[in-house]
């Protein structure tokens, strides 16, 4: 039995249907409670679902690491193997919190360090649909977004193949591209010409910290972006090493998405 955190989420409903598909034994968990869902809160430890797991594919569900070792410790005690999201800048922040909790439980493990995720564009969406414009800072970063099919695809791997026990997979799409040409990926998909506005880093840190509620964190994202103006994020080939198909491109992600921005 292998159960699934964040089963309602971008990343984790794709690795339910994954698994399923698959034939494996899946228990899909979420905190609110609905038609085929185990509840469970990760920050509640008794109320997980875990009698006859083996396997967990593991999300924290928040950018802090307040209650990482009370969840690592039910989680550890119970099961053999976890699965765990974690991001490729995890040596800062709460991911790294949680994978060193991981590696101290002496579970298997295996974490799947995620680029930016492609999903995380959806937060353009209102703006895409009512103004055909996107306000954001740093519209020359260039990002390595990564569908969330691909993250899945390799968890779902992870789970059901020997060999990643142990196994930190650095996971992103398959080239960069700049925030601006991410929006004009979005047009193709819609048929429609949109704008990029470059956001200045003041309006956009007030903005996020009341939409995030976590200065710190937002000082970090900010940071990150400014940085990859001039150095790209990495590019890596370990989804087609993992999984035997090339990444999916952020222009896939867009058609894939498209009902979403109209």
């Amino acid at each position: 039995m292998i159960l699934v955190t964040g089963a309602t989420g971008n990343v984790g409903r794709q690795v339910a249907l994954g698994l399923g598909a698959a034939g494996e034994q899946v228990r899909a968990m979420s905190r609110t409670p609905g038609p085929g869902l185990a509840r469970g809160d990760l920050l509640d430890p008794s109320s997980l679902p875990l009698d006859g797991v083996d396997k967990v594919f593991l999300l924290w569900p928040q950018p802090s690491e307040l209650g990482v070792q009370e969840a690592v410790d039910a989680l550890t005690g119970r099961v053999k193997h976890v699965v765990y999201l974690s991001a490729i800048s995890a040596e800062t922040g709460f991911w790294g919190v949680v994978e060193n909790a991981l590696k101290a439980s002496g579970v298997e493990w295996t974490f799947l360090r995620s680029g930016g995720m492609a999903t995380n564009t959806l937060g353009w969406a209102d703006m895409i649909r009512r103004d055909g414009e996107v306000r954001w800072p740093y519209g020359e970063a260039a990002r390595s977004l990564i569908h969330e099919r691909d993250l899945a695809d390799v968890a779902v791997k992870a789970l059901t193949t020997g060999g990643h026990a142990g196994q930190t997979h650095e996971l992103t799409g398959p080239s960069a591209i700049t925030q601006a040409q991410q929006v004009q990926e979005i047009g193709t998909a819609i048929g429609r010409s949109l704008r990029w506005t470059d956001l200045p880093p003041s309006e956009a840190r007030a903005q996020l910290v009341a939409e995030w509620g976590n200065p710190g964190f937002v000082d970090a994202a900010l940071g990150h972006w400014a940085s990859l103006v001039a150095n790209p994020e990495p590019v890596t080939e370990t989804v087609e090493r993992v999984t035997g198909s090339p990444a999916r491109t952020f222009a896939q992600w867009a058609v894939d998405h498209a009902d979403d921005f109209r």
